[in-house]
């Protein structure tokens, strides 16, 4: 079978997981099958236990369904569902959604959407397959699929992420060596995308004419659609624009030159909104999970992450030349290969002062009413459009909008978030497990806040007894301590349980739904509350 021309083409990682939270979760299920042989009649079983999860989830189906995934019919927001899909429900959806897909190698329909599903791990090095031929995960690959847990008791998923952490070491990992022209994806462009990104804003932040904020949004396209790994011939190409047009050029300046200038007009016609807005959104969501680029100037920029500079020289230092491959085993076998100088146990904190500061510059960003705005938007599990949130996750973007809210109404409380941040202060993933989400000091009084997404019997099981635990070690450093439970709704056995600790082991859970956690802010004085 003869194959398409390799051709210039715009960075797009992939288009069948925009979110790539959603990849530890898949690769957890994909992991049950590593070493078995790969056929096509078991790719449609990995994807119907897949779909059983609510990891993908086909259009056309029912409110059962539904409802078991948790209301959504998407799984970009809520990366897994509440409750496992039975058997019937599973092959209604295979059935009812034919897959009208074709990849080389796999029969069309359902085995070749599995190819799809899958390719985006399979080209950063995390796990290797072929049609009648064992699956085959990498080192990388198994770290990140082991560093989130999937369990059912009775037909109820539970999920749970203790080592938060390791998703941005294997992405850097990843990151730092995936090359645009890799014989995966075969295209003519020739750079590694994170290197040319890393290497233009290091030199726009050396030019004195320059504020040193990085590279804005605007200019982004314009790594996106370039050709080589030049990255001084970008610099001098963006530094031309700034003088032209300053930090605002317009849509259609910057698209003529992508297209025009950098494709030569060699490619097909593109929409404005790619361009502009999709493409750069993608490209900033796996850029982000490396923990090298911070977010400036309300989202407006991107920059190096100056809290992680030893890890970018390092990167620098050590993959801006690299090898080529012509097969496609050499090179997954040359992202699999584990730098242990990318993959460290530890994550950068920052002192308390330092947390605070920032906090305190976050509260003059947002105003209560936007703060307020954006946790109502949670709590309906709704999407921001935000310039900085849009790019959390969920359970991330509440620890830090939670953060603030206190920090905004309550300005006296010493409020210390316990996720990994960049130099900006804006999160990059959630607290990691053993520690509580947010500790607050208020007039030697000790308050734990613990917030959560989880909702219904996984809010129960996966969330209080836990936090008990971490409410009994924080208290041992107070006369007095208390916890904040906050989540879009409060269940009922949640509440149930959370007086049974009050009564047999005292200690006090206050459970807040996040509507009225917002409304308790704004009418309380003390965030302590004594009981």
């Amino acid at each position: 079978m003869s194959t398409r021309a390799s051709e210039y083409k715009p960075l797009l990682f992939t288009t069948t997981m925009r979110n790539p939270a959603r990849m530890k979760g898949l690769l957890n299920i994909l992991s049950g099958y590593n070493n078995l042989i790969l056929t096509n009649e078991l790719t449609i079983q990995i994807m119907g236990e897949v779909i059983s999860y609510g990891l993908y989830r086909p259009m056309s189906n029912t409110e059962i369904i539904i409802n078991k995934w948790g209301g959504s019919k998407i799984s970009e927001n809520s990366q897994i569902g509440e409750q496992l899909l039975n058997d019937d429900e599973v092959n209604y959806l295979i059935q009812n959604n034919p897959q009208n897909h074709k990849e080389a190698g796999f029969e069309k329909g359902w085995p070749s959407r599995f190819a799809t599903v899958f390719d985006f791990p399979k080209e950063l090095g995390f796990v290797f397959y072929k049609i009648n031929e064992p699956i085959e995960f990498s080192t990388l690959g198994l770290r990140l699929a082991n560093s989130v847990s999937i369990e059912v008791q009775g037909n109820q998923i539970l999920y749970s992420e203790s080592n938060p952490e390791i998703e941005q070491q294997v992405f850097l990992h990843a990151m730092a060596k995936s090359q645009r022209n890799n014989p995966f994806v075969r295209v003519l462009n020739e750079n590694v995308p994170l290197i040319l990104l890393l290497e233009v804003i290091k030199k726009l932040d050396a030019d004195p004419e320059y504020n040193g904020a990085g590279i804005s949004m605007l200019e982004l396209p314009l790594v996106i659609f370039w050709k080589d790994n030049n990255s001084e011939a970008l610099y001098q190409r963006i530094k031309q624009i700034r003088e032209e047009f300053g930090y605002s050029p317009s849509w259609e300046v910057i698209i003529e030159i992508c297209v025009e200038e950098i494709m030569a007009g060699e490619f097909k016609k593109f929409e404005p909104k790619s361009i502009m807005i999709e493409y750069p959104d993608e490209f900033i969501r796996k850029m982000r999970l490396t923990g090298l680029i911070s977010l400036r100037g309300g989202g407006r920029f991107i920059d190096i992450n100056q809290n992680e500079i030893e890890k970018v020289n390092y990167v620098l230092a050590n993959y801006s030349t690299y090898p080529k491959f012509s097969s496609e085993r050499e090179y997954f076998n040359y992202m699999a290969e584990v730098d242990v100088n990318l993959i460290t146990e530890t994550t950068t904190t920052l002192p308390v002062e330092v947390n605070n500061a920032l906090l305190e510059k976050w509260v003059g960003i947002y105003n209560w009413e936007t703060i307020k705005i954006e946790l109502e938007i949670l709590a309906a599990k709704k999407t921001s459009k935000d310039g900085v949130l849009k790019y959390l996750t969920n359970p991330t973007r509440l620890e830090f909008l939670t953060s603030i809210a206190i920090k905004s109404k309550l300005p006296n409380v010493i409020v210390i978030p316990n996720y990994p941040c960049d130099d900006e202060g804006i999160p990059t993933s959630t607290a990691g497990g053993g520690k509580g989400d947010i500790e607050c000091i208020e007039d030697n009084n000790g308050i734990l806040v613990e917030v959560t997404m989880s909702e219904g019997r996984t809010q129960t099981i996966m969330e209080v007894w836990p936090i008990t635990r971490h409410l009994e070690a924080f208290k041992s450093n107070f006369d007095n301590a208390m916890c904040y439970f906050v989540a879009p709704t409060i269940f009922t056995d949640s509440q149930r349980q959370i007086r049974f600790v009050k009564s047999e082991e005292n200690q006090t859970i206050e459970p807040f739904t996040i509507n009225l956690f917002i409304t308790h802010l704004e009418s309380a004085n003390k965030l302590f509350i004594n009981n």
